[in-house]
């Protein structure tokens, strides 16, 4: 049997942050305000638990890309096994634009490639470039769904038979009779 071919996903990092409330809420306050500190950092190592999974169950190659603006370092790549990465951008560049070019290269390819974001600038270049666009929010619902479907299909509650099934009901008399015998100690 033949396995079909693996899609590929790159995910716009923190555009797909910012479209999840629940990773928003880590370093964003009520008022709306940056609350600093490690929040950010913790809501993308949070999402990019939370895509590596998904992508692992669905089978999927997926890129995911932030922005390092506040970095004089090269590009920097984490490999999270053979079918899931993450890019932070060098110096200068955006991560839209290594977006871009990461669809150009997948699309000569010949791969099929869905990009994941929200960002209207992005969706005319990649559609331009033979990509698929996948809105935020939408990614993170089927994210959400599986999940979900996961825990109902594999952490439900564990029903046990209504029947007790003791070893006695698979063997003879004669040996029940013996087995019972040893269980109090007395000579066979």
């Amino acid at each position: 049997m033949r396995e079909k071919k693996r899609e590929f996903f790159i995910v716009d990092g923190y555009n797909l942050i910012y479209a999840a409330p629940k990773l928003t809420a880590m370093f964003v306050g009520e008022d709306g305000q940056n609350l600093g500190g490690d929040g950010l950092a913790a809501a993308r190592d949070a999402l990019i638990r939370m895509v590596s999974e998904y992508g692992a169950y669905e089978h999927y190659d997926i890129t995911m890309v932030f922005d390092a603006p506040n970095t004089f370092d090269d590009e920097f790549v984490q490999e999270l096994g053979e079918h899931c990465r993450v890019i932070y951008t060098k110096n200068g560049e955006s991560a839209d634009n290594r977006i871009e070019r990461l669809t150009y290269e997948m699309a000569r390819q010949r791969k099929i490639v869905r990009v994941v974001s929200s960002d209207g600038t992005i969706e005319s270049v990649i559609l331009g470039a033979g990509g698929y666009r996948i809105p935020s929010r939408e990614f993170i619902s089927a994210i959400e769904r599986t999940k979900k479907e996961l825990r109902r299909d594999y952490l439900s509650a564990v029903t046990l038979p209504l029947v007790r099934h003791d070893v006695s009901t698979r063997l003879d008399d004669a040996t029940v009779a013996a087995l019972d015998k040893l269980r109090r100690g007395e000579e066979i």
